[in-house]
């Protein structure tokens, strides 16, 4: 009822209507916010241990560990986001030939990401971490840009592969 109201209006009126393909303006792809997020929730996982490592817990640190735990959750959905949006928006036929196991690879991190958020383990972090650097390396590999890689310079210092912006 209401659809064949809408499109009599239109027929009335005619409604401009609105272009949009894309989740950000087109060209504006970096794999960086996903990798500070992967980064972030194996800090967040060192906060975690901090804290249980201490003993005797307070409601202080109970409390504390509920933060971590929520903001490294978050970390990995933005993983998951940031990795969903230049797989589908950015990566086309051209990106697939060069890097045939793209769509493996963020099946990879999605289901690390999962299992980062379920669990509490570095060594999960970690995976996490490595699987988004190969999906960096791709992405850059697509864009013909040389990259490099580095120990971040920031807690928890972990290999991170840069775009070689020099040449």
């Amino acid at each position: 009822m209401m659809h064949n109201l809408v499109n009599v209006l239109d027929k009335v009126i005619g409604f401009q209507t609105a272009q949009a393909h894309c989740d950000i303006p087109c060209k504006i792809y970096d794999p960086s916010t996903a990798q500070l997020a992967a980064l972030s929730c194996v800090r967040l996982l060192d906060l975690i241990k901090e804290i249980e490592d201490k003993g005797d817990l307070k409601v202080a640190d109970y409390a504390q560990i509920s933060r971590l735990v929520s903001e490294k959750e978050s970390a990995c959905t933005e993983v998951k986001e940031a990795v969903r949006i230049i797989w589908g928006d950015y990566f086309k036929a051209p990106q697939f030939e060069q890097i045939p196991n793209a769509h493996e690879l963020t099946h990879s991190i999605m289901l690390q990401a999962s299992k980062c958020k379920q669990g509490i383990s570095r060594e999960e972090g970690e995976k996490l971490v490595d699987l988004v650097n190969q999906f960096a390396e791709a992405f850059w590999l697509t864009k013909g840009v040389p990259t490099y890689t580095a120990a971040c310079p920031y807690p928890p210092m972990l290999d991170t592969v840069y775009p070689d912006l020099k040449g």
